[in-house]
Order: C-alpha cells, then sequence, then structure tokens
C-alpha cells in the first residue's frame, strides 16, 4: 500500500504519495465543513501500489450562508432555503466551478494529464465537483459525487464541453438522506443518463454520510478509471 503524507497551503489540504504520482483527486467538501474532512479517507481507499494518486482537499471561502441565518461559514455556494433545488446561487456556483479549474490546471502544470484528474465532492461540493467536470475544457478522467445533486441539470448538460460528452461519473445516495434528499440524487442520475453520460450509480442504506462500503465502491471505481 502506498504511503501518503499530508501537506498544507492556505488554501488546501494535500495528502502525497511517497512515489510519484500517476494522477491527481481534488475533492471538495461540503458545507461547513473544510479541507481537512476527507483527508481520513485516503488511507481508508487501501489504493493498490501500481495506483499512487494526489489528492487535493481545497477549503471553500467564508461566506455568510442564508439558511443558517446568515452565519458566515465555509460554502461553496450560498443556499437560500430547504428547498435546496429551487432558488439557485448561480453567481456563487461559478465561481467555484472557476477555483476547481485553477486547481486542475495547477495539477496539470506539475506534469498530470488532464485525463488523469478526478474531481470529486461530497453534498455541495458534489454540485461543484458534477458543474465543473462536466463543462471542463479538456478531458477529465471523471468525477465522484456523493450525496449531492446538480442543480440547473438543463443547462449544464446542454453547455457540457465536446471533451466530456462522455464524463464517467460515480454517483452515490443514501437513501435515508434528509440533507440532500434521495429523490435528488435519483433526478441527477436520470438527467445523467438521457444525456449520455455513463453514470455507475449506487445507493446505500445511510444518512448524509459516507460508508465503508461506498469507500470500497469508491476504490474500485478508481481503480478503473485511472491505469
Amino acid at each position: 500500500m502506498t504511503t501518503y503524507t499530508q501537506s498544507m497551503t492556505p488554501s488546501s489540504v494535500e495528502m502525497v504519495p511517497s512515489v510519484s504520482p500517476i494522477g491527481s483527486v481534488i475533492w471538495l467538501h461540503g458545507l461547513g465543513a473544510d479541507g481537512h474532512d476527507f483527508t481520513s479517507l485516503v488511507p481508508q481507499l487501501n489504493l493498490p501500489p501500481h495506483l499512487p494518486l494526489r489528492f487535493i482537499f481545497p477549503h471553500a471561502p467564508l461566506k455568510p450562508v442564508t439558511i443558517n441565518n446568515g452565519y458566515v461559514m465555509r460554502a461553496w455556494f450560498d443556499i437560500y432555503s430547504m428547498q435546496i433545488d429551487q432558488r439557485i446561487d448561480l453567481a456563487g456556483i461559478a465561481d467555484s466551478v472557476k477555483f476547481v479549474e485553477q486547481l486542475i490546471e495547477n495539477e496539470q502544470s506539475k506534469g498530470i494529464a488532464s485525463e488523469k484528474i478526478i474531481v470529486a465532492g461530497f453534498s455541495q461540493g458534489a454540485v461543484i465537483a458534477l458543474t465543473a467536470g462536466l463543462q471542463y475544457s479538456k478531458k477529465l478522467a471523471g468525477v465522484i459525487a456523493l450525496s449531492g445533486y446538480l442543480p440547473n441539470a438543463a443547462q449544464v448538460l446542454s453547455n457540457k464541453s465536446q471533451a466530456n460528452q462522455d464524463l464517467p461519473v460515480f454517483l452515490a445516495h443514501g437513501s435515508e438522506d434528509t440533507v440532500v434528499p434521495f429523490m435528488l440524487g435519483k433526478i441527477t442520475e436520470a438527467a445523467l443518463k438521457e444525456n449520455g453520460i455513463p453514470v455507475d450509480w449506487h445507493s446505500y442504506a445511510m444518512p448524509h454520510t459516507v460508508c465503508h462500503e461506498e469507500i470500497r465502491d469508491i476504490t474500485a471505481w478508481l481503480i478503473k478509471q485511472i491505469t
């Protein structure tokens, strides 16, 4: 098993393999968390020695969140009400997508080809991962979207880039999720499939979280997508 060293920058936490990485995973946290939230996932993935990946866990900006009475927290975009798929902060999403594009470009500057880069995210992070991945101008290895959804799906999918017309997507959701309703995950799956996106859909008997079975399935998918 590859060993990892944790390093930090002002904008992210990185898990760097002991040997030269052959690919990168940019992983976006959920509302109110930060880049440290998923660093413990890396050793749990138990990736094989032939698949050393660099993991980048960026911090979302600090901003007031309407649904939380304007309390300032790390958020990829604002949420206005419990009907999270209704009124949408398109400007905030666009800003975060640009930030992710910069992270992808940064990985390429380090010698990682775009087709060896995966954008992943949980909850709010999954929204940005899907939106950024589908619209990025160069071919990516895929997107991992956990317990999230795709707001403004019709427009995002109509604007998907030529390079990522068949972007592989690992889409997963908990059937007992009361934060991002399970139905939003299913609606997202249907929209992606209707637009020719190869979706690897998984559902788990869990709330708004990540489970061991899901981590195992992510590992198998990563091995398939980056060789």
